[in-house]
């Protein structure tokens, strides 16, 4: 369990990083931008030609999609009923919608099951939370910005979004049998090591937390969506109606029942959704979770 304690350090390292302001204003933007522009199009290139697609990928890769698009529908509804502001919508659909499958699924899903289950959470964000980060999400981003897109401007962030323009050439060369060189794993590796450090320093940087920010309707909202009924769907959907049992419906019950994702909280933030309430959501998020995980775990059995 050692992992976790990493993952509240960074954060924490992060938060003293800010207190006592050593680096310079900009150093948060800096490190969103290399987490995108270079450590997640590596992850796709290393991670991604190695998974081997078959129909028993179906329930992992879906748990993402369907939080995702009832958190659209959900806050998309309540946004239209209570007249709530476009970016204030769209952060929440976006950070809520979507769950940190990945800088903090990872570590906390090999601690509670092993290294089998890191094949399933692999496919999870990949297969699902990945995509939607690189493509649906920057369309809701792009609807509910203050500054309105065309669609052709749409398509073209999507088509250039790096994290999303590299999936899809590792899955081309997953499909083509195609592998990064053996040569390159070390300095592949070397580079995912960062992701949770630097995600989470980052997050640390940009959080602002204080008695009123607690106080939000707005972060118990998303928090309740993100922490109790996306886990809740998933385990009376796939539980309950359709009978899944095993690994694989654990660890995709349990994916989803994480803190809301670093990477979607970015896309919010660099669209100007709320910027100060997609930083609380995960900064909230990421401790109040490894409770809310540990119940989950509890549950599951």
């Amino acid at each position: 369990m050692d992992k976790l304690f990493l993952i509240l350090i960074f954060l924490l390292l992060g938060l003293l990083l800010q207190r006592v302001k050593l680096l310079p204003h900009q150093t948060a933007q800096y490190l969103n931008k290399y987490l995108i522009y270079l450590v997640l199009p590596m992850l796709s290139l290393r991670l991604i030609p190695e998974i081997s697609l078959d129909s028993s990928l179906l329930m992992p890769a879906s748990v993402a999609w369907i939080s995702f698009g009832l958190s659209w529908l959900l806050f998309g509804s309540l946004g239209r009923i209570f007249r709530w502001s476009l970016s204030l919508t769209g952060c929440l659909i976006i950070t809520a919608g979507l769950a940190n499958t990945s800088f903090v699924g990872f570590p906390i899903v090999h601690a509670l099951y092993g290294e089998e289950a890191l094949k399933i959470a692999l496919i999870i964000d990949q297969a699902g939370s990945f995509i939607i980060v690189s493509s649906l999400a920057i369309i809701v981003a792009s609807i509910h910005a203050k500054e309105k897109s065309r669609k052709r401007d749409i398509s073209r962030k999507i088509l250039t979004f790096p994290p999303f323009t590299f999936f899809v050439l590792a899955l081309v060369m997953n499909l083509s049998g195609l592998r990064v060189p053996s040569e390159l794993d070390f300095f592949f590796d070397l580079v995912a090591m960062t992701l949770t450090p630097v995600a989470l320093i980052a997050v640390g940087l940009q959080l602002k937390v204080n008695f009123q920010a607690i106080k939000s309707t707005y972060l118990w909202l998303g928090l309740g969506y993100k922490l109790v009924i996306a886990p809740l769907v998933m385990l009376l959907l796939f539980g309950w109606i359709l009978g899944a049992e095993g690994l694989a419906f654990q660890v995709s019950v349990i994916e989803m029942a994480m803190a809301p994702m670093i990477t979607g909280s970015i896309i919010a933030i660099t669209h100007d959704l709320e910027p100060k309430l997609a930083s609380l959501l995960v900064g909230v998020g990421i401790p109040l979770s490894f409770g809310t995980v540990g119940v989950w775990y509890w549950i599951l059995g």
